[in-house]
């Protein structure tokens, strides 16, 4: 690969002297060279065909993309508001698509029929009222109702509110870790403020002790949700702008030093269920038979691969950014509260009670 990336690097570095060239050899007027540049209608010809060749080329592009990998835009939505997310998604590319079908045929047409030739005189047209309304009226219609649909869409994806009895989680950011914290039995966060943290005692989170609601928390580094059980997540950064991406959940939300910010979601299939499906089986196939040949030439980070939902930053945080993770495992409840209950408190493994 880095072979490749420097003959690429060559070829383009050898492409622009030669163009630098030529544009030094028609600055100097009245040479052969100058001369000899000017297009006549032949010229003129071609270079409108070139285009109509070119636009089949990018129609041909960007069909091809989409089919072949598309797939890889987004994974399959496993969250109750992803449908809504992808459905957006989805008609704002067929809109894009047929703006650019129309748009740009419209401009390579044009490019070829208004070509220069011999004889021909341009001619300009300072307005047309109705030409004008027509382009301005349709991109308004149909940009406010996409903003319309959008704007519902985020209301209903960010109704955060704690009349469903949701699952209350703090995703606390630092570089370059995520740290997850339960409510504990009574789903309370205690206070918490950063100048509360107190490495010697494990209080990594700022965690107050004296609130009573912070003696049940519970903090881990991997993070259990209940699957079909609304999850409202509240999110803390220690240092910098760091950003919660879970893609499989179509949930992003900033982590904001200072500030308490929230997103809300609720997982519909559990890790072994998305584990069972025909195309990840065959993505961790895959995976696993390259990483097999990786660890026969003795390279590195060549173990097997499992699938697993994860928690990303997807904001650049610094230079270990692209190693920000964490593992989500989404279960019944039952083996939620199993897990949870099986988990040191706040109580137990800071203030020793």
């Amino acid at each position: 690969m880095t072979a490749l990336l420097t003959i690429t690097v060559l070829v383009l570095v050898a492409i622009a002297i030669w163009q630098m060239t030529k544009i030094f050899e028609l600055s100097q007027i009245g040479t052969k060279a100058a001369n000899s540049e000017v297009a006549t209608d032949e010229d003129n010809k071609k270079n409108g065909y070139l285009m109509f060749a070119f636009l089949v080329f990018i129609y041909l592009l960007t069909i091809f993309s989409f089919w072949k990998y598309g797939k890889y835009i987004l994974p399959e939505s496993s969250s109750a508001h992803g449908g809504q997310y992808d459905s957006l998604m989805l008609w704002s590319f067929v809109i894009i698509f047929i703006v650019q079908i129309i748009t740009q045929a419209l401009l390579h047409y044009f490019a070829f029929k208004y070509r220069g030739e011999k004889g021909k005189k341009a001619l300009f047209y300072a307005d047309n009222d109705r030409l004008e309304f027509i382009w301005t009226i349709i991109p308004v219609i149909v940009l406010a109702g996409l903003i319309l649909w959008g704007l519902y869409t985020w209301t209903n994806i960010m109704d955060i509110n704690e009349e469903d009895d949701p699952l209350i989680v703090e995703l606390y950011a630092q570089q370059f870790n995520w740290t997850a914290r339960y409510g504990g039995a009574d789903n309370v966060l205690g206070e918490s403020n950063v100048r509360m943290i107190d490495i010697d005692k494990a209080n990594v989170l700022g965690l107050d002790e004296a609130d009573p609601n912070a003696e049940d928390d519970v903090i881990v580094k991997e993070l259990h949700l209940p699957v079909g059980r609304k999850v409202n997540f509240k999110m803390r950064s220690q240092d910098v702008l760091h950003s919660a991406y879970m893609p499989h959940f179509r949930a992003q939300m900033n982590c904001v030093p200072g500030m308490i910010t929230e997103f809300s979601f609720t997982p519909t299939v559990t890790t072994e269920e998305m584990r069972l499906r025909p195309e990840i089986i065959e993505k961790v196939q895959r995976t696993n038979a390259i990483r097999a040949e990786r660890a026969a030439n003795g390279e590195p980070n060549s173990d097997p691969w499992e699938f697993d939902y994860v928690l990303l930053c997807n904001k650049i945080c610094g230079k270990s950014h692209y190693n920000m993770q964490m593992k989500i495992i989404v279960e019944s409840e039952e083996d939620f509260n199993a897990w949870l209950s099986e988990q040191q408190t706040f109580a137990q493994t800071v203030m020793g009670k």
